[in-house]
């Protein structure tokens, strides 16, 4: 059994407690967390389980890695603290840990991330042993893992578009959603989710890791951006209100240009509310989903709908970003320590989890 940590308890760490405890191969042994509010509560509570887990949450970093945990799931934000979390992350590294992390967007594409995220991760496993595997959903297997299996089924691809379409009012992070994206913000407010370069950053990594799979050279990656407004005064359930006139919708694209045609896609088309923007593209009950988009011969389509806590979709996305995380853990124990990606690390069937609580 390899001995597991939890370092974080929002919506992903959430759904990570409730992943390790399932998975046949992993112990978990402690959850971190920051809230002084949560130390000393159990785990089971905290991931929403109906049965206590006999593991209390603690604050204690030091003590934690101090027992040479086998492997750390990093569920913590990283979205607006990256310097904190590449700190953190690198500690468990030297300490030893497989980790695997949503967190971190240019490590996606680890093999061709900024030395300032690069460096220091390769500092960490030559000093500790430890590995890392980032990955998520949308960045993540939505945009690397899936669209690559599906191209195998073409006879000829002539482009690969994968698409995020999503309602964000079922989305449990209030300030990603109004701050970073920009929802209900007068249109003059420039979201920095939205801002020149900023999609490339998050997402061009997925392209670069598609295009690097499909045996193809990018001329250049660009970035198309297009905002809508409610045109009525919404009320969400878990947010509260947005006003009309204020951003309602958003549609960009981050497009891999191949022979200077856009060969490679990644668009995300989300909405505070479905009234917003009806003319572009919907999912098929209105709440959200990952769609792929393969146009060729022949055209195939797949589109992927995941509910969890509730039938929530939102956190349906983040339970399948952390199967596909904690999932790899007993596979990066075995292999040598290092950097890796989705086009290193197979995406395996649930071997020893079929009808396990």
């Amino acid at each position: 059994m390899i001995s597991t940590v939890v370092w974080g308890t929002g919506n992903v760490g959430r759904a990570a407690i409730r992943a390790v405890e399932a998975h046949p191969a992993l112990k978990l042994a402690a959850v971190l967390v920051h809230n002084p509010g949560k130390v000393g509560r159990d785990a089971g509570g905290l991931a929403g389980l109906d049965h206590g887990l006999g593991v209390a949450a603690t604050d204690d970093v030091d003590a934690v890695l101090a027992g040479s945990p086998g492997a750390v799931v990093y569920a913590a934000t990283g979205d607006i603290r990256p310097d904190e979390a590449l700190a953190d992350i690198g500690r468990a590294i030297r300490a030893g840990a497989v980790v695997v992390t949503p967190a971190l967007y240019p490590l996606y594409d680890q093999r061709n991330a900024p030395p300032e995220f690069r460096d220091p991760m390769l500092a960490a496993v030559a000093e500790g042993g430890g590995s890392l595997f980032v990955s998520g959903v949308d960045p993540g297997w939505g945009n690397d893992v899936l669209p690559l299996l599906i191209s195998g089924l073409g006879t000829t691809v002539d482009a690969v578009r994968c698409q995020e379409i999503f309602d964000y009012s079922t989305y449990d992070q209030e300030y990603s959603v109004r701050q970073l994206i920009g929802m209900g913000h007068p249109m003059d407010y420039e979201p920095l989710m939205l801002a020149p370069s900023v999609p490339t950053m998050v997402w061009g990594g997925q392209i670069r890791l598609m295009a690097r799979a499909l045996g193809v050279e990018l001329d250049e990656i660009r970035e198309t951006t297009d905002r809508r407004a409610l045109t009525d005064t919404v009320r969400t359930r878990t947010m509260g209100e947005f006003e009309a006139g204020t951003q309602g919708a958003v549609r960009f694209e981050v497009r891999g240009i191949v022979g200077g045609e856009p060969r490679i896609v990644i668009e995300h088309v989300t909405r505070i509310h479905p009234s917003c923007a009806p003319d572009w593209p919907m999912p098929p009950d209105g709440d959200g989903a990952h769609r792929v988009i393969i146009e060729g011969r022949p055209r195939i389509q797949v589109t992927v709908e995941a509910t969890d806590e509730g039938e929530n979709r939102s956190a349906g996305g983040n339970a399948t970003a952390v199967g596909r995380l904690v999932g790899a853990i007993d596979w990066l124990v075995d292999a040598e320590p290092g950097l890796y990606d989705a086009l290193d690390v197979p995406l395996r069937p649930a071997v020893g989890r079929l009808g396990r609580k």
